[in-house]
């Protein structure tokens, strides 16, 4: 006869317990993870450039998203030569107005850099929190 491990030997009071600790413990695994990929702030910063575009869009969620296009070139890939683009996303509606009235302007934004984008925050990992300057032409 094999002897009985100890789960086995356990009164069911015992492993109700056992179980309710590993689903708390996965719990708590889950959510700081969950906080770490959607909640927490990988970067911030401040990008300057001229507002091309400004739009509020989405299925579901209609979010502000924008595209600042940076002074001066850059190369991406040799023999290449683009725009330096900064795509970036709006949750807050009082920065979203003043961006909206700001249609090629020079400015400065402050940002926050997340590893990934939620729904109703937008579609970027950047999300532009407060304007700096505006420099209308």
């Amino acid at each position: 006869m094999e002897p009985k491990t100890t789960f086995e030997n356990n009164p069911p009071k015992s492993r109700s317990k056992i179980w309710i600790t590993i689903t708390l413990v996965m719990l708590v695994v889950l959510s700081g993870f969950l906080y770490y990929r959607y909640y927490f702030v990988f970067g911030e910063g401040v990008k300057a450039g001229q507002l091309n575009y400004f739009v509020k869009k989405g299925y579901l969620f209609k979010t502000s998203e924008g595209r600042l296009i940076q002074t001066g070139i850059r190369s991406q890939a040799p023999g290449n030569i683009a725009s330096n683009e900064f795509m970036f996303s709006v949750s807050d509606q009082k920065v979203a107005d003043q961006l909206n009235n700001s249609a090629g302007a020079d400015l400065e934004l402050h940002y926050k850099e997340y590893l990934n984008p939620l729904p109703w925050r937008g579609v970027s990992e950047y999300v532009v929190d407060s304007v700096i300057s505006i420099n209308r032409k």
